[in-house]
């Protein structure tokens, strides 16, 4: 396996290049005075105003400060959590395009309702949403789709040995305490700071989110090239990504949720936004738990997740300071925006977190366009290519001797413009183990053990690797491409089913 250093001249044309304040890092990081001045008046001078129905919400104007962002902390700054949950004014200005309908009624007092008002449950069933009760969902994920057909599985397929085709994307909370500039979702679901609605049962969350996914699986029969013992194997899922849309660990029996997926042998990923630190102390050990590190300094952070609590950065860094003391699995998530969070000298802020939370791998991914609406405010602009989210794990690791000791860059998955970088002590024999042993860690639960994110661990093969002629594409499968020159049509698909649970991924 190459280095990261010779990856960069011979995969990228160029090692990691030299980056000048005021660019976003990437291939070519120049001190291009228009390129600096237009990044400068992204980071410092944002004027950020969403048209709403003024019926609905009052139109909210926020000014960002002219100030340059800090790199972290500021001097003298403590990193403590505060209890206060109130709702101050500049969380009233972080609730941004109201076109959801009922984004303010946590802030209303009254008896318990559902969390969803006719029109949001509307606008997410028409985008493929299986609404489950009253404020969970499950949707079908592209990959799933993807894989089931033979043609490729996602980036946790790439990096930990998930089966794509068993894998179900859901959320117990269709709620969430921060309004992201790249939420996917397009802000279709609602917001608030704390449960203040009706709560349905977990088991039957549990159990309905099964058959609706099943149910989705279905309709893929008869669909060109699906691979039928894939899709025979689908029904039997056995990993749930917690994270769909909103906040999971906002609802009140997410642990009783989390039991209820390992009774049943299906794993668990949960990714959580960092704003809810006493409830992420309370969580049982899921397979893998995420932080969505969004930005590296607290004006940053108000400026891409727009959150609704007012000690939004004090929530956030103790977060990050609970994920160090947890067992299982813990991954920083890093989803780069040009011109938002991908900075030159925000690097240094990055780093600081890093050894805060000291977390056993970083994903770093690309933010994926998501078509123009009227609470997306990105553009093709914005979305990095997959040298470019090189460039920045290089940076990144490399900005500090502690990384560079502790941290390497192991894998990637180009279709998704992903990288994912690990700590050493999962290079066991010389041999990187990324992967989830899922019945190992089955069982430890079962047993009830205090176990580790080592006990658990199974080797990466060889064309996950960084460095890899395959950039992360299981040989197993089959590309196709849709668009350019390589574009393949009518393409069939008849490929060995290969034993995935040999090679970690669940049966």
């Amino acid at each position: 396996m190459n280095s990261e250093g010779s990856l960069g001249n011979e995969v990228y044309n160029g090692n990691a290049s030299h980056c000048n304040s005021g660019s976003s890092i990437g291939i070519g990081c120049s001190s291009d005075a228009n390129n600096s001045g237009h990044s400068a008046n992204k980071r410092k001078g944002i004027r950020e105003q969403d048209e709403c129905d003024s019926n609905n919400c009052e139109q909210s104007t926020r000014i960002i400060s002219s100030e340059s962002r800090s790199n972290g902390e500021e001097e003298g700054e403590e990193y403590s959590y505060s209890s206060s949950t109130d709702v101050g004014t500049s969380n009233k200005t972080a609730m941004t395009n109201c076109s959801s309908g009922d984004e303010m009624e946590d802030l209303v007092s009254g008896e318990p309702k559902d969390m969803l008002s006719i029109n949001q449950r509307n606008k997410l069933t028409k985008e493929g949403y299986k609404i489950i009760g009253s404020h969970s969902a499950v949707k079908l994920c592209r990959w799933t789709k993807s894989h089931i057909r033979g043609r490729g599985g996602c980036y946790k397929h790439t990096f930990y040995g998930i089966i794509s085709y068993q894998c179900m994307e859901a959320t117990p909370s269709l709620a969430c305490a921060n309004k992201c500039v790249f939420c996917w979702r397009h802000h279709k679901n609602p917001v608030g700071t704390k449960w203040k609605w009706n709560k349905d049962n977990a088991e039957s969350i549990v159990e309905q989110s099964v058959k609706k996914h099943q149910g989705m699986i279905k309709e893929l029969k008869g669909v060109q090239s699906v691979i039928s013992e894939r899709f025979t194997n689908g029904m039997n899922i056995r990993h749930c990504a917690l994270s769909l849309v909103g906040e999971p660990i906002m609802y009140p029996d997410i642990n009783k949720l989390i039991d209820e997926l390992h009774k049943r042998k299906i794993s668990t990923f949960l990714v959580t936004n960092a704003q809810f630190p006493e409830e992420l102390k309370k969580l049982h050990k899921v397979t893998q738990l995420y932080i969505s590190i969004d930005a590296p300094n607290k004006e940053a952070l108000r400026n891409i997740d727009r959150p609704l609590f007012k000690d939004y950065w004090e929530r956030y860094i103790t977060c990050i300071k609970i994920l160090k003391t947890r067992k299982e699995r813990s991954v920083f998530r890093f989803t780069l925006v040009k011109e938002y969070n991908m900075m030159c000298e925000e690097i240094l802020g990055y780093s600081k977190l890093i050894e805060l939370g000291s977390p056993d791998f970083i994903e770093i991914k690309a933010v994926t366009y998501c078509g123009s609406s009227e609470g997306y405010q990105l553009t093709m602009k914005n979305i990095p290519w997959h040298e470019e989210v090189y460039q920045f794990a290089f940076h990144l690791i490399n900005s500090k001797q502690v990384l560079s000791d502790i941290y390497e860059i192991t894998c990637e998955h180009k279709h998704s413009c992903s990288i994912l970088i690990a700590k050493r002590v999962f290079k066991i024999n010389n041999k990187w183990c990324t992967w989830i042993n899922y019945e190992k860690f089955h069982l430890l639960v079962k047993e009830k053990k205090d176990f580790t994110a080592i006990d658990y661990c199974l080797e990466t093969p060889s064309w996950a690797l960084i460095g890899a002629p395959e950039r992360g594409f299981n040989p197993a499968d089959q590309r196709v491409y849709t668009k350019g020159k390589n574009k393949v049509k009518n393409v069939n698909v008849n490929i060995p089913i290969e034993n995935d649970a040999s090679k970690g991924g669940a049966p």
